[in-house]
C-alpha cells in the first residue's frame, strides 16, 4: 500500500513538473524571442500564401527553388528520409536531383552546386536556403522573368536574414518571402 501511495505521488509530481511547469517555461522563453512564438503568415495581394517558418514546393523556373523535401512538404508528417549516404536509392535520388538542377541551370558546373539544393533537410519543411543557394539561381530567374540579373541579386541581398544579434545562426534567405517579393516587382 505504501508503494502504491508513493508511486502515485511521484507520478503526479512528475506530471506537474514535465507537463505544467515545462510548458509554462517554454511559453515564457518563446515570448522573449523576436517572433514571440507566434505564427507568421506571408501575404501577397491580400491573400495568405504561406507561413514564414514552413517551406513549400517551388518548381516553376520563374521562382527560386528551396531545399528538396523527403515528405513532399507535408507538414502533418515532417521528417527526413532516414536513408544513409551509402544507400544506393538515396544516391540515385540525389544524382537525379543534380542532373535536373544542372539541366535548368546550364551555366553552372556540378562543383558550383550547393549540396543543400539537392539534399533534403531533416524536417522536410525547411523554408530557408543559404544566400549562396539563392545567388546560383539568380541568372535563371532573371532570364525567365526578363529582368536584370543585378536586380534579382539585389533582391536576394535585401531578403537575406542575418544571424540574431550577429551571433546566433547563419545568414539565410526565406524562399517564399523572396518569391513573393519577385512577384511584387
Amino acid at each position: 500500500m505504501k508503494t502504491i501511495f508513493s508511486t502515485t505521488i511521484l507520478t503526479l509530481l512528475m506530471l506537474t513538473l514535465f507537463v505544467g511547469v515545462y510548458s509554462v517555461v517554454l511559453t515564457g522563453i518563446a515570448q522573449v524571442l523576436p517572433t514571440a512564438g507566434k505564427i507568421q503568415l506571408i501575404q501577397h495581394k491580400g491573400k495568405t500564401v504561406g507561413y514564414q517558418n514552413v517551406g513549400q514546393a517551388f518548381n516553376k523556373p520563374q521562382y527560386f527553388w528551396g531545399r528538396p523535401s523527403a515528405v513532399n512538404y507535408n507538414a502533418a508528417g515532417s521528417g527526413g528520409s532516414n536513408k544513409a549516404i551509402s544507400n544506393l536509392d538515396y544516391q540515385k535520388e540525389v544524382q537525379a536531383r543534380i542532373e535536373a538542377f544542372l539541366q535548368a541551370h546550364t551555366y553552372l558546373q556540378k562543383k558550383d552546386l550547393p549540396a543543400e539544393l539537392v539534399t533534403a533537410s531533416g524536417s522536410g519543411l525547411d523554408p530557408h536556403i543559404s544566400p549562396t543557394s539563392a545567388l546560383v539561381q539568380a541568372r535563371r530567374v532573371a532570364q525567365v522573368r526578363k529582368i536584370s540579373e543585378q536586380k534579382v541579386i539585389a533582391l536576394v541581398h535585401k531578403h537575406t536574414e542575418r544571424p540574431m544579434n550577429g551571433l546566433l545562426g547563419i545568414p539565410v534567405v526565406n524562399v517564399l518571402a523572396l518569391n513573393v517579393a519577385l512577384d511584387e516587382l
